[in-house]
């Protein structure tokens, strides 16, 4: 799994950061600061954080791989 985080498009809203502590915090009020190769037990965490994203600065390379086995991919 590869994160990539849009900074021109993040606006510090945090809500990764409150969702996926391990991968994600803010740095000041403003900046964010990730793990762009954040460890497969965190991939639950990194997918809620990603779609809790407000203006969808986040994206995921390699998520939805271990959901498939698990029949997520229905889910929309």
């Amino acid at each position: 799994m590869r994160l990539v985080v849009d900074l021109n498009k993040c606006q510090g809203y945090a809500q990764c950061a409150f969702l996926a502590p391990d991968v994600f915090a803010m740095h000041g009020e403003e900046s964010l600061l990730y793990d762009a190769r954040p460890e497969e037990e965190q991939r639950e965490r990194v997918a809620r954080a990603v779609a809790a994203c407000p203006v969808q600065a986040i994206t995921a390379d390699g998520l939805d791989r271990a959901g498939e086995s698990q029949g997520a991919s229905d889910v929309r």
